[in-house]
């Protein structure tokens, strides 16, 4: 992982305070991500026959993944929307992949050694086979919780983020999170997040991905338009950090 810790923090006047955390859990956690129907629109209003199909067989198997000894939860989502904060930094480096996966299916181990089990599993890989057969593009990684706000609740309905982060340096990234992060919990509310980190982030666009929930749409979006802070503060300080922040909005599946 990269050493270099040098945070540069812009406008400190707002006087937003730093992220309040527990200790980051001890489980792991597999992700996977499909691009399964584009939009040019930042919603995601029609759902394909095919994306219907790979929903219901995620659901599934998620079920039946649920079952294994060491499997917390499995967990699939369907996207709704991309909010507004994608990173201006993005416009400097057009190679990067602007993520627009609307399928994730996240899966929460108690262990790194029992996540290494289920990639193994055929219940896994006839997954991960029927989603790269519906997506376009996929994003298949190992991560750990770098970072913790608190448990995300995934045992009733709500809009979920996964907020997939471009940077320069993980170290950075992971810094200047905790600053923005403060934001978040003062203007929307949010009293959860975990923060994933992928086990080789060196060999990947994004180098943390923070997973969150609120209770609805009115809760966040709001605060992204309209509130002068976000940019002025968030999306500065990211820009200024070499971070860009690719965030989608989801619905429980």
């Amino acid at each position: 992982m990269e050493s270099n810790t040098n945070i540069s923090v812009v406008n400190p006047e707002l006087k937003f305070d730093k992220v309040s955390l527990v200790e980051p859990s001890g489980n792991h956690f597999l992700l996977l991500a499909a691009e399964v129907d584009r939009s040019a629109l930042p919603f995601f209003l029609f759902t394909s026959s095919k994306k219907k199909e790979l929903l219901t067989y995620s659901k599934s198997a998620c079920r039946e993944l649920e079952l294994i000894d060491g499997v917390e939860s499995a967990v699939v989502f369907k996207a709704s929307l991309i909010p507004p904060g994608k990173g201006k930094l993005l416009e400097e480096r057009p190679n990067v992949h602007i993520a627009k996966y609307d399928v994730v299916v996240l899966i929460e181990t108690e262990s790194e050694s029992i996540a290494e089990n289920i990639k193994s599993h055929k219940l896994y890989s006839d997954l991960e086979n029927k989603i790269s057969e519906a997506a376009s593009n996929t994003l298949y990684l190992s991560a750990s919780n770098v970072k913790k706000i608190n448990s995300v609740d995934h045992n009733r309905q709500g809009v979920f983020l996964f907020n997939f982060f471009y940077a320069d340096n993980v170290q950075q990234n992971i810094g200047i999170w905790e600053y923005t992060a403060g934001w978040f919990q003062q203007e929307t509310g949010l009293d959860n997040s975990t923060v994933l980190l992928p086990e080789n982030p060196g060999k990947s666009d994004y180098k943390i991905i923070n997973h969150c929930r609120w209770d609805s749409f009115s809760y966040i979006l709001p605060s992204l338009i309209f509130k002068k802070t976000f940019k002025t503060y968030v999306l500065d300080n990211f820009y200024e950090n070499n971070v860009a922040a690719i965030p989608i909005l989801y619905k429980l599946a």
